[in-house]
């Protein structure tokens, strides 16, 4: 369900009673102190981090590899031509529904040939592929890691998405007062657009405000998993802040609160772990030979598109213009469950 139809349903936001600091830079933050602590010593050992680590490793594969494909074994001929048309098709998609953007893209590949065109977007493709990998790894972590830390009374994905996720923390000697929080988990800050930020937070609050398990007042956190700093409050540019229950936590004070250690901490056992699963070194997306078949399944696509000349050049930039500006059966789905 959209944010604007959440926010419909609900009261108007008010200031949460949760501990805030009352001076310094951080005047009007979640006051720390006042919860409980992690548990001495930590109860996330280093064996059960290493843990925990390969299990969000393993799971954000699964839900989104790295890899640009994988060939399945034991392929018949005829099986290994489908594959490989397949996925020259989905070159053509990403091709389609990832510009830059529509003008930048097509005076970028104008005379450009679909060969170089398909090597081009195939590394592109596996760069975008890593960093939605790396995107589910450190959400799934995060729960992981409080779920695990004993500092929480209770920690629960929020709705469908795993990569947001409740947890419930009492006030220090005070178990009848909960602060419930509601997390949603990013890379970096940048991994929301400007624009997107507002509409982010209504529905992160909006979700909060509409809980009708919760206990006490809420407080709502974008964590972000790899850029370097402690906490910030999003504002708009009169200084106003967008909600003041709504905080920014970036790394130096994520991976602390969620799990006791340090940011470092967890990349340095992200990559002992990496090193340990993944014995082969990792390929550089500039270093992949992208399959001949591949390009060629590309290249049938563009010519079927009317794209290219008979050479496989791109020769048209109007015609590249047209065809990233319109919506395919592909686009059209995603819109439809944008709505949803």
């Amino acid at each position: 369900m959209s944010a604007k139809k959440i926010s419909k349903s609900l009261s108007p936001t008010v200031v949460q009673q949760y501990p805030r600091l009352e001076e310094g830079q951080f005047a009007g933050y979640l006051d720390d102190s006042k919860l409980v602590q992690h548990p001495e010593p930590r109860q996330i050992t280093p064996k059960v981090l290493k843990t925990l680590i390969l299990r969000s490793i393993h799971d954000a594969e699964e839900k989104s590899s790295r890899l640009p494909f994988e060939i399945p074994p034991n392929l018949t001929p005829d099986q290994e031509g489908i594959f490989y048309s397949k996925e020259g098709h989905n070159l053509f998609t990403y091709f389609h529904d990832y510009p830059t953007d529509p003008a930048a893209t097509a005076h970028e590949y104008y005379q450009k040939n679909y060969r170089d065109v398909g090597i081009d977007l195939f590394r592109n493709r596996m760069l975008q592929k890593g960093r939605m990998n790396s995107g589910w790894r450190y959400q799934f972590l995060a729960v992981e890691c409080a779920s695990q830390s004993g500092r929480f009374r209770n920690v629960s994905g929020i709705g469908t998405s795993k990569g947001d996720f409740s947890a419930i923390i009492n006030l220090a000697g005070s178990p009848v007062r909960p602060v419930n929080l509601y997390v949603s988990v990013k890379n970096r800050s940048d991994t929301l657009g400007g624009q997107d930020w507002p509409n982010s937070i209504v529905a992160l609050e909006s979700y909060a405000k509409s809980d009708q398990n919760k206990m006490g007042a809420y407080c709502c956190v974008f964590g972000i998993a790899m850029d370097r700093g402690q906490r910030r409050i999003p504002r708009r540019r009169s200084g106003e802040a967008y909600s003041n229950n709504t905080e920014v936590w970036l790394s130096d004070f994520f991976w602390p609160f969620f799990s006791a250690y340090r940011y470092e901490e967890i990349m340095t056992a992200v990559l002992e772990a990496l090193m340990a699963v993944e014995e082969d070194v990792e390929v550089l997306p500039t270093q992949i030979n992208v399959p001949d078949k591949v390009l060629d399944a590309f290249g049938a696509a563009c010519r079927e598109a009317e794209l290219t000349d008979e050479l496989g050049n791109f020769t048209d930039a109007f015609k590249l213009v047209r065809f990233f500006c319109q919506i395919t059966p592909s686009q059209s789905k995603k819109t439809r469950k944008k709505k949803e």
